[in-house]
């Protein structure tokens, strides 16, 4: 007579259990094996860089920069220490207030937070790549026409996204100047210079 304990419930028995889960087990080595010699063939064709200083060039404000710096840097400290350009501010060096704002290929980034060897080829532009032939920036010209800035930390960021804003956009609202600014902070609270500033540069571009 047969033993209906002996029958499996479902489909599902031990004996496939262990089956699958010794295939699931070679399965596993097998993977692990063929990553493992994957990165160790990475590792061995990436050339190691730092802990010292290393050569690098860099189009900062359309010129090529041929400078020394080392991996760890952010591109901050290396335009400020470097390069002289002294215009990109670090003041929180965090990512919070967006006084270090510069743009990689036309995109703001927070300097403070990017590491120069991040950069490559892309162009960096600073504050001080705003002004052109001797003159200055549209808005630059505003910000001091409607006294935009006051203890001045802040003022390069916010010139920065301001451009950047006119650059996309030619006839930008008042709320658009805000959500363009809003990573930046002030302490001393110029925004409604800032927005008067912004809106009157867009005029003035025209």
């Amino acid at each position: 007579m047969e033993n209906n304990q002996d029958k499996p419930k479902s489909g599902f028995s031990r004996r496939t259990f262990i089956k699958g889960a010794g295939l699931t087990t070679v399965g596993t080595i097998a993977l692990q094996s063929g990553v493992m010699a994957s990165t160790s063939e990475t590792d061995e064709a990436k050339k190691a860089l730092g802990p010292d200083a290393v050569t690098i060039t860099m189009n900062v404000n359309g010129r090529s920069r041929r400078l020394n710096a080392e991996p760890r840097a952010t591109l901050a400290k290396v335009l400020r220490e470097e390069l002289q350009l002294t215009g990109t501010k670090v003041v929180c060096d965090r990512g919070s207030c967006s006084a270090c704002t510069v743009w990689l290929d036309d995109t703001p980034v927070n300097a403070c937070m990017t590491f120069v060897m991040d950069v490559g080829d892309r162009k960096v532009t600073t504050v001080e790549g705003l002004a052109k032939n001797g003159g200055l920036h549209p808005i630059q010209e505003a910000f001091i026409e409607h006294d935009a800035s006051q203890c001045g930390y802040c003022t390069p960021g916010m010139l920065m996204s301001t451009a950047h804003l006119l650059s996309q956009n030619p006839n930008p609202t008042i709320d658009d100047v805000k959500h363009a600014t809003r990573g930046n902070y002030c302490r001393c609270g110029t925004y409604p210079h800032v927005f008067e500033a912004t809106l009157a540069a867009a005029k003035k571009m025209k």
